[in-house]
């Protein structure tokens, strides 16, 4: 089992930067792939971003693509989400998820066992 929780959201103008980190407590960190995911307000929660266990793998969903970098660090049992050129269209409460699984299916939502309570990101304009 791991426990997640979410840091680092906040509100920020359209163009800026943020970075999201997501620790994890447990044991066998390096044996979960990790997502990201985000939920905006009366819309479903999407897929954005996720890594395989050892970091060799990524995919990112199209709307993020060249603007958000998920990486992770299974020294420090944390996952990071860097987000670029924020758009007001990305305000929405993003999420950690953990699965213990393979990559396979990694950017959908119900392959996901473990998720953290979220942090807020408000993009103004």
């Amino acid at each position: 089992q791991v426990q997640l929780l979410e840091s680092g959201g906040g509100l920020v103008q359209a163009g800026g930067s943020l970075m999201l980190s997501c620790a994890a407590a447990g044991r066998d960190f390096d044996m979960y792939v990790m997502g990201w995911f985000r939920q905006a307000p009366g819309k479903e929660r999407e897929p954005v971003a996720a890594i395989s266990r050892g970091g060799s793998f990524t995919e990112h969903a199209d709307f993020v693509k060249g603007r958000f970098t998920v990486s992770r660090d299974n020294a420090k049992n944390t996952v990071r989400l860097q987000m670029n050129s924020l758009k007001p269209e990305d305000t929405a409460v993003y999420y950690c998820a953990a699965r213990r699984g393979s990559w396979t299916g990694a950017m959908r939502r119900s392959n996901y066992d473990y998720w953290g309570q979220g942090t807020q990101v408000t993009v103004s304009s």
